[in-house]
């Protein structure tokens, strides 16, 4: 058992939750608490810390590590390594996972044409974790952000995902542009939501392949990202409300192409 927070493998784990470019050099990343251990793939495990008031429940424990390496550290270690004022007891070390832009920007798993999200400098982890939530739940086939973009990898995100990011493909690119022009290379119709928007979400055809550009929580989406969209479309508000939470916005969205696509099934059955 490992009772001391000196000890080199806490310390390393320590810096993966606590320094997003810890993470970037270990390609590595910390999934906390049992829910989440549960969703993570066993190819995905690195190293598995579980705390001995943890280990006491025995049913519990038995189930969730059955056929699974793991070293017992201290009540007072797991403290040291959590994120949460009140650790769970059960976090592991997950290697990164390598998704293409080309697998990112392709059909989903069952052919469905591409629904994407393209993120421009979205701060919130909150926000992230909650667009890749919705967006699993919307049929999203993959997500696509720029370097500015909150750290996939920061644990409240990983939290916030509620297990989604295990599932969803995504891809973090230097600058969007790029990225915006292979996907209309490839067809896909590209919609900035933007407060400018001359157009009504729900007046857009979302059957086929569309991405969705979200842009910064404060200053909305930059000039460039924007004149690359086929078109610019806007929620509307009622009220004195000018607009909606970035990752509120991405689900209405997601969940509007839904229905058009349920819808379109609907009519061919």
């Amino acid at each position: 058992m490992i009772a001391s927070t000196g000890n080199a493998r806490v310390r390393a784990a320590a810096a993966l939750v606590k320094k997003a470019k810890a993470r970037r050099e270990a390609h590595c990343f910390v999934v906390e608490g049992p829910r989440m251990f549960a969703e993570l793939p066993a190819g995905w495990r690195r190293e598995v810390f579980v705390s001995e008031s943890f280990l006491a429940q025995e049913k519990r424990a038995q189930k969730l590590l059955e056929g699974c390496a793991y070293e017992t550290v201290s009540d007072g270690v797991m403290e040291y390594l959590s994120d949460t004022r009140t650790p769970q007891g059960i976090l592991a070390v997950a290697k990164m996972p390598d998704y293409s832009l080309e697998e990112v920007l392709g059909p989903g798993k069952d052919g469905r044409p591409p629904l994407l999200i393209f993120l421009e400098k979205l701060q919130d982890p909150g926000n992230l974790g909650t667009i890749l939530r919705a967006g699993e739940g919307a049929g999203m086939t993959g997500l696509v952000m720029d370097a500015q973009t909150a750290d996939i990898y920061n644990p409240k995100v990983i939290r916030s995902t509620m297990g989604s990011v295990f599932r969803m493909p995504f891809a973090c690119v230097p600058d969007l542009e790029p990225a915006l022009g292979e996907a209309k290379r490839r067809g896909i119709r590209l919609l900035a939501a933007h407060l400018k928007g001359s157009v009504s979400y729900d007046c857009e055809d979302c059957r086929g392949p569309v991405g969705f550009l979200i842009g910064n929580e404060a200053a909305g989406l930059g000039e460039k990202a924007a004149g690359m969209a086929d078109a610019r479309i806007h929620i509307p508000m009622a009220g004195r409300v000018e607009s909606l939470n970035a990752a509120v916005a991405a689900s209405v969205l997601l969940f509007e192409t839904a229905r058009q696509r349920r819808t379109d099934a609907g009519r061919k059955a």
